[in-house]
């Protein structure tokens, strides 16, 4: 590959061809032609649940449940949630809602009943398919507080106030749930009429119709849904793949990271797709403990991980010293320290370990490694420009700042997004007419076509990988009765990157503990968004127009 360089502008130069052609490529049209080629290789192992599928059996499962979506009143276009953590009826509804022509809306397993009744409302979600318990999350009970129409409805024909657009609710359950139904029970609807209605109308759904929503949190402080096409999903997975050596030989994948995020839907899952790869899900959420046994029993050879990922299996591996034969590891959501790279290198076995840069709103990945990069790249840089991809640094005043100098990085490419859902202008916000998309990331471009983050300008935590807007939080702190003013910052964090520290101000006779603020904010906010640190201040430096400057 090589490389045209502009002042502060990066083309890659006889990039690799995109994923095949317009006509032909779906989400849904890529598992067919995976089937044809891998078909006999398994596809999917969920030790955690003693299931397995092959490439073959998934199509057939997929086809089935997108036939009984047909049966419960499902039509192309629909919006579906999943919200469920890492189980394999998540990644067969995931690819059913493609063959279906749905819109699968990814939702965050962690997420509370005020932040899901949020997403379905935002985007007009149709159909929610869900897990039934997991840890302290009680799905069902979630969605019967916020829609108690839920549990005296007919299963598919549910009307609500609260929630107009929900008309069907699917559980992931041992045991039927009164308004809902069984995600087993609409498997076992399908016949052969339907299923060949499903597979008769693949090449009816078209590339750059929508294929997934992403909810990427804003400045805002509420989530935005990003919307993208099949296009962006498969190419982005076909080149994140081959970067990843994937097209080298079989790999088994140990997948550590959430399905519903980016990194699981198109690092992980669009990318084992185009190559025949084997998914390998540990457990239902994290858990080192049960990665390094996956590791070890299913020999994978590929790992999938945030940097407090990381540091957790390394910290295990330290303790049990477990044969493994893992060759590469890669790391994203986060930025990862040199240290830790070593560690993970030393202390896992590997070759490799390679650094993965995006958005949600690129579709995932911008910068990658390459397959021979050398120390430095590996863990000072976010690897090298991706395939078909355009970057540039800027100014604040938008103009392109010279190699080597630090601004905000700009990306144009074919894995922008189509745009969030519904919000024409937060998308000019974040795309102008030029189609140059602002990441809100400091950057620095080096001349070779490596990139490193040095900040951002935007508002953002990165807590273990998770995407932070403090807005959120502080807007459900200044609700409590003895808080007067609430600001929520960002504070190191060795394992985590950053933990989420709230500085208040109380009212006067008052008084205000941490343990009171979680308490506070459990079950009204996801468990990682909970202030782990409290600041009690006597007031917030102001600007002239009376906001909080930067504390």
């Amino acid at each position: 590959m090589s490389l045209k360089v502009y002042t502060g502008l990066l083309v890659l130069r006889k990039p690799i061809k995109l994923r095949r052609t317009a006509e032909t490529f779906t989400l849904g049209l890529l598992l067919e032609q995976t089937v044809k080629t891998h078909g006999n290789y398994d596809a999917i192992v969920s030790s955690h649940q003693n299931k397995k599928m092959t490439y073959s059996e998934v199509l057939d499962q997929v086809d089935r449940l997108a036939a009984g979506f047909l049966r419960i009143g499902y039509q192309i276009g629909d919006k579906v949630g999943l919200w469920a953590p890492n189980l394999i009826e998540w990644y067969i509804a995931n690819l059913a809602c493609a063959r279906a022509g749905c819109v699968m809306v990814a939702i965050n397993p962690a997420y509370q009943p005020k932040e899901i009744e949020y997403c379905i409302n935002k985007v007009g979600i149709n159909a929610i398919i869900c897990g039934h318990k997991f840890k302290t999350q009680n799905y069902y009970e979630f969605l019967n507080s916020i829609c108690p129409e839920l549990a005296q409805s007919d299963p598919g024909n549910l009307r609500s106030r609260s929630l107009p657009s929900l008309r069907s609710v699917v559980t992931i359950a041992d045991e039927d749930l009164s308004g809902t139904h069984n995600y087993n029970e609409v498997l076992n609807m399908a016949n052969a009429e339907l299923i060949h209605r499903i597979r008769s109308h693949q090449r009816d759904i078209k590339i750059d119709d929508p294929c997934n929503i992403q909810f990427t949190s804003g400045t805002t402080g509420m989530p935005k849904a990003a919307v993208i096409s099949h296009f962006h999903l498969v190419n982005n997975g076909f080149f994140v793949g081959k970067r990843n050596e994937l097209d080298k030989k079989h790999h088994k994948i140990c997948v550590q990271v959430p399905l519903f995020h980016a990194f699981g839907t198109i690092i992980t899952i669009s990318a084992s797709l185009n190559y025949g790869s084997t998914l390998v899900l540990p457990s239902a959420g994290f858990d080192p403990q049960r990665s390094l046994d996956v590791l070890k029993e299913e020999r994978c050879t590929i790992i999938h991980g945030t940097p407090t990922m990381y540091v957790d299996l390394v910290n295990a591996q330290k303790e049990r010293r477990e044969k493994i034969n893992a060759e590469i590891a890669i790391s994203g959501g986060a930025l990862c320290s040199s240290y830790l790279f070593k560690e993970m290198i030393n202390f896992l076995g590997l070759r490799k370990v390679k650094s993965v840069y995006g958005l949600s709103e690129t579709t995932a990945v911008v910068f990658q490694s390459l397959h021979d990069d050398d120390e430095y790249k590996s863990t000072c840089t976010v690897g090298y420009l991706q395939e078909h991809v355009e970057v540039k640094v800027v100014d604040k005043d938008n103009n392109i700042v010279p190699i080597g100098t630090a601004g905000e990085l700009c990306v144009r490419a074919y894995g922008n997004m189509l745009g969030y859902w519904n919000d024409d202008e937060k998308t000019k916000e974040m795309i102008g007419a030029d189609r140059w998309l602002k990441t809100g990331d400091q950057f620095i471009l080096e001349e070779n076509g490596y990139g490193r983050v040095v900040g951002r300008l935007k508002e953002m935590i990165i807590r273990g990988g998770e995407n932070i807007f403090p807005k959120e939080i502080e807007d459900l702190l200044n609700t409590h009765p003895n808080i007067v003013e609430t600001y929520v910052i960002g504070l190191q964090h060795e394992r985590l990157g950053e933990e989420v520290c709230a500085c208040i101000r109380i009212k006067e006779n008052c008084t205000v503990t941490i343990e009171e603020i979680k308490k506070y904010c459990s079950g009204n906010i996801a468990h990682f968004k909970i202030p782990s640190v409290l600041k009690i201040v006597d007031g917030f430096p102001k600007t002239t127009s009376g906001k909080n400057s930067e504390v």
